[in-house]
């Protein structure tokens, strides 16, 4: 317990798939954490009784990330209910592939108004309410941020702006004490992909013999490495984007 112990985490995005098993991690190593979600309210109160019968410290939170007012009362809530926020997991994102002429222009804002937008105003919004010693900024990227897969356009592009904002505040926030990096995970089984059939039938065939490890991931193979960033044992560490994809690239 002692990794994070009196830290404060918040994850937005964490009602379910990768960003509850997040949530859960971090509050194992000892933060206070806020799970935040946009619509899954049960599945944000599922992840806090999680945690709270590990004998952790949660509490949810209702905002969608994309909408400045929401956003600005999700990092008040969480600072007000545990303190300084010294930890930002950037989970929350959206998903759909398309071929490019299906491609409209509300595809584009719907997602690149959370996955880019919300996640690029969130950091700016939390760095004022993190302590002056400093903090950790892990966002969640994908491995499809190089890989481009085919119907992909759009949300590689999301994934890709979400790489290069890592690279570029990791230096600005740098003399702050304030480390920004990214992880990126390959085929991972969640909710969302498995809803979209993303690792099903021919596709979940493709990824296991393309993968040298044999296997789609589990939101449980993701979250250690965040916590691993949030920690002081990664405080030499900023910049970086970690794929995490089974030896996939």
């Amino acid at each position: 317990m002692s990794l994070l112990q009196g830290k404060t985490a918040v994850v937005t995005g964490g009602s379910k798939g990768i960003g509850a098993e997040i949530a859960l991690d971090l509050a194992l190593a000892g933060a206070a954490v806020a799970v935040n979600y946009r619509s899954d309210e049960a599945g944000a109160r599922r992840v806090v009784d999680q945690i709270g019968a590990r004998g952790g410290q949660a509490v949810a939170i209702r905002a969608d990330v994309g909408i400045e007012t929401e956003r600005r009362g999700l990092f008040e809530a969480a600072s007000g209910r545990f303190g300084p926020i010294d930890i930002l997991v950037n989970n929350a994102g959206v998903f759909r592939y398309f071929p490019l002429a299906e491609t409209r222009e509300t595809d584009l804002q719907w997602m690149f108004q959370t996955n880019v937008f919300g996640l690029l105003l969130s950091i700016r919004d939390v760095v004022a309410l993190m302590p002056a010693s400093g903090g950790s900024i892990i966002n969640i990227s994908s491995l499809a941020s190089t890989s481009s897969p085919v119907h992909g356009t759009v949300y590689s592009a999301t994934k890709a702006a979400v790489d290069s904002i890592t690279r570029s505040l990791a230096r600005e926030l740098g003399p702050r004490g304030i480390r920004v990096n990214a992880v990126r995970p390959g085929a991972v089984e969640t909710e969302g992909t498995i809803e979209q059939g993303l690792i099903t039938g021919d596709r979940l065939r493709a990824f296991i013999e393309t993968t040298p490890l044999g296997r789609v991931g589990l939101p449980a193979d993701i979250a250690p490495a965040v916590t691993f960033l949030a920690s002081d044992r990664a405080s030499w560490i900023t910049g970086e984007t970690f794929l995490i994809a089974g030896g996939r690239y």
